[in-house]
Formats: C-alpha cells, structure tokens, sequence
C-alpha cells in the first residue's frame, strides 16, 4: 500500500489551531507550485545540481505532508542528481504527482 500524503504532522505542529493549520497549509501550496516548477526546468535544461538543491527545498513539504518513505526516496534523488544520476526520476515525479493530487482536489 502506498503512503498518502496527510495534516497529521502539521496538526501536530499547530495543535488546535486551524487558522495556524490553513497558513501552514497555503504556504505549503504555493511554495511547492514554485519549487515543483523550478524543479522540473532544470531536470530538462539538465542542470543537475541546480535541480538536487529544488529536491532539496521540495523535501521539506514531503515530510510535513507524512510521507516518509517518499522522504527517503527523494533523499536518494537528491544524492543522486548532485552527481547526475536521473534513474529515480520517474520515481519522484510519482510522489510529486501524488502531492499535487493532495494539495490541489
């Protein structure tokens, strides 16, 4: 079974709070847009290292959103791509794709 994305640990974070959970939440939003977009212009202008420092800022939404099998995944790109390994691409494009999914209904 896959792991879906969940508020578990922003709940957490921001307890009772659901003003502090929802600008968690926006943040996360439009931070992520941002960062997947940039992401995917370098991975096809092939700028490798430009795109693991993108894995790098996407990862920190990956474990606020509970996944931490995906967390691990996306550690593995990023190390990868710093020498100009692409083979989890598709990989995380799958966890990217299951975020978006997530976060824009």
């Amino acid at each position: 079974m896959m792991e879906k994305p969940n508020l578990s640990f922003i709940i957490e974070i921001a307890g009772d709070d659901e003003a502090f959970q929802n600008s968690i939440l926006e943040i996360i939003k439009t931070e992520f847009r941002e960062e997947v977009n940039l992401f995917k212009t370098n991975f096809s202008l092939k700028k490798y290292k430009e795109a693991a420092h993108n894995v790098h800022k996407i990862k920190h939404k990956i474990g606020l959103l509970g996944l931490e099998k995906a967390l691990i995944k996306a550690s593995e790109f990023e190390k990868a791509l710093k020498i100009g390994n692409t083979t989890l691409h598709h990989s995380f494009l799958e966890i990217l794709n299951k975020i978006h999914v997530f976060l824009y209904p």
